[in-house]
């Protein structure tokens, strides 16, 4: 896994504050030690719905930026676990 143990943190740290509780799943080519560069790819897995997903999820980022400084971050938020995108975050992911 290509993040560092700090990055690790602040992203679990954002994901409390902001979502207070559930799974967050690191994905992609950051997963694998033999790549280089590549964007930091995540799953969030909030424990409770909400309606205000969307903006939960940009306050995610900017809190993440905050903590990391500006990087290259895609988010899926978990809707419908028979997205093919859903299915190979948990397949091939690693639970943050």
């Amino acid at each position: 896994m290509r993040l560092t143990q700090y990055e690790i943190n602040s992203i679990k740290k954002a994901f409390k504050e902001i979502f207070e509780s559930g799974d967050v799943y690191l994905f992609g080519s950051r997963v694998d030690d033999s790549k280089r560069g590549g964007d930091i790819d995540l799953y969030l897995v909030p424990s409770k719905k909400s309606d205000d997903e969307r903006e939960r999820k940009i306050k995610f980022l900017v809190k993440l930026d905050e903590y990391i400084g500006e990087q290259k971050i895609d988010v899926i938020m978990a809707k419908d676990k028979n997205r093919l995108i859903e299915q190979e975050a948990l397949k091939y992911g690693i639970k943050l």
